[in-house]
């Protein structure tokens, strides 16, 4: 009886679990099995190894091979075991050798030529990997540039088994090289580079402009109410360009979700702009949370962590798929349960919504025809629980051609308002020292009222709207998170009337309706 080792990662959401790929060589009748919670894909290894390991010059010995993914209760996903499974195999036949194999963490799929092709999740596995005190591993060339990005590791990439039997110290004479390597898969990113969209090209919606730069400075949602061709989707496609940079720590966590999903497949760099996500309206609710069979994958919401989330045509998205917005914009994760288990995915991003203030989108006009019940209907799609955890309410004025053939072009262009936005988030973060929050629009109600509270002169307008109820206690604080936002974008180091004013005006009402 012989006796071999491997390690790899099995990931769950962005969690990562050390899998100890044990296999025992036994002299029976020759089968191969694989145990330890194996889905289908994972599985259909055997084939896979088998045929690669045969390619490569070592083929398996013809005796009972059993193969144990350790721990057993953890479910295991995908074709990214391969390698190490065939190299626990080869271990255990004395083809390679168990020291150099067992310091190693060996990633990515094998195809029946023997060459390595890459897999989705390297990043967060090689993160994973190095918090459980691991340095070295060894991933398909494909996903190397991807895995460097982690620092302090050191990573072989390799595009055969041959090569990672070399790496490991066997002799190269009898190993045989695949004599066509298999197409790489390229993955989701497009290597054309992306148009750089301008917020200076906007024409004659200052105050649309004004709103955007307030929703940017204090990470406040935002709602754009207004016809047909007033340049709402105009305006949502800017927006990315007034943001600041992500950290180190977020280029990192948005990056590794993007490769779970696949689209980091060869990426040689982090993400460090905030992504830009926009589902079509016919998206379901499992391709915005995400899910689907098998591993739980990120949705459209995961995919625009740290970033912005964009949905055109608000009104026309199913109810219950708005809905299930409500949780993550509250606590900025989402969790996905299934019956083996649940996955977790980070989804703290800011909200862009688009709608047309009616079904026909001609509302103060005469030629529009809808009638009340059918206003109330469509506004009625979103939500008052949805529309309460939006700060910004705009009402985006239409295009007309005085504002066309005039050059009333924002004067500031999006270099410009992305410093305005740097230096009003620096102003929050360092008035926010010591607690839980670094942006205005996250911090709580309460807390702000106790510790930052306003002269009543500054309130009494919004205590009368409040009497009113055209806002709700929710709405209240809003205005107050709005009116600090305008204070740091000021410069000053607190609210003044016109602040709390233009804040109100921002909030709007609570009900579209």
């Amino acid at each position: 009886m012989a006796l071999g080792k491997a390690l790899s990662i099995s990931l769950t959401g962005l969690n990562g679990t050390l899998v100890e790929v044990e296999c025992d060589v036994s002299s029976n009748l020759p089968s191969f099995i694989l145990v330890g919670l194996p889905d289908a894909s994972l599985n259909e290894a055997i084939s896979r190894v088998r045929s690669a390991c045969s390619n490569a010059g070592v083929p398996l010995p013809a005796r009972r091979i059993t193969v144990n993914l350790s721990p057993a209760a953890v479910p295991k996903f995908g074709s990214g075991f391969d390698l190490a499974i065939a190299l626990s195999v080869l271990t255990a036949a004395n083809e390679v050798s168990a020291t150099g194999v067992g310091s190693w963490i060996h990633l990515g799929e094998l195809g029946l030529d023997s060459s390595l092709r890459p897999i989705r999740g390297i990043l967060p596995a090689v993160i994973a990997g190095r918090k459980l005190g691991f340095r070295k591993f060894v991933v398909p060339n494909a996903n190397l540039a991807e895995a460097n990005l982690v620092a302090g590791i050191e990573v072989f990439g390799a595009n055969s088994l041959a090569e990672v039997l070399v790496h490991h110290g066997r002799p190269e004479q009898k190993l045989k090289k695949p004599t066509v390597l298999a197409d790489v898969a390229k993955g989701g990113t497009s290597s054309k580079p992306s148009v750089q969209l301008d917020i200076g090209e906007v024409f004659g919606q200052e105050l649309a402009v004004v709103a955007l730069t307030v929703a940017a400075a204090g990470n406040h949602h935002l709602l754009m109410l207004g016809p047909p061709g007033a340049g709402k989707t105009m305006l949502a496609e800017r927006f990315p360009s007034i943001l600041p940079n992500l950290s180190l720590e977020e280029a990192l966590e948005t990056t590794a979700i993007h490769s779970i999903s696949g689209q980091a497949l060869g990426q040689d760099s982090l993400i460090v702009r905030p992504p830009f996500v926009a589902p079509h309206h016919s998206a379901s609710t499992t391709a915005l949370v995400g899910g689907g069979q098998g591993t739980p994958k990120p949705g459209a919401i995961s995919l625009a962590h740290n970033g912005v989330l964009f949905l055109d045509e608000a009104t026309e998205f199913h109810a219950s798929t708005l809905d299930s917005l409500r949780q993550p914009l509250e606590s900025g994760t989402i969790s996905i349960a299934r019956s083996k288990g649940a996955t977790e995915f980070p989804a703290r991003f800011q909200l862009l919504l688009a709608a047309n203030p009616c079904p026909c989108g001609k509302l103060g006009s005469t030629s529009c025809v809808c009638s009340p019940q059918q206003l109330i209907r469509y506004r009625n799609k979103l939500t008052g629980p949805l529309l309460d955890r939006v700060d910004i309410q705009l009402r985006v004025q239409p295009a007309t051609s005085t504002l066309r053939t005039s050059n009333s072009q924002v004067t500031a262009n999006s270099a410009e308002l992305r410093a305005k936005v740097e230096t009003a988030r620096i102003a929050a973060a360092e008035r926010l020292r010591g607690t839980d929050w670094e942006t205005n629009a996250r911090v709580s109600g309460s807390w702000l009222r106790s510790n930052l509270g306003l002269p009543t002169k500054l309130t009494a307008s919004l205590e009368k709207a409040l009497e009113r109820q055209t806002i709700s206690m929710r709405g209240y604080d809003r205005c107050l998170k709005l009116s600090w936002t305008l204070a740091d974008l000021g410069g000053r180091t607190s609210p003044n009337a016109e602040d709390v004013a233009l804040a109100m005006h921002l909030r709007g009402v609570d009900s579209l309706a």
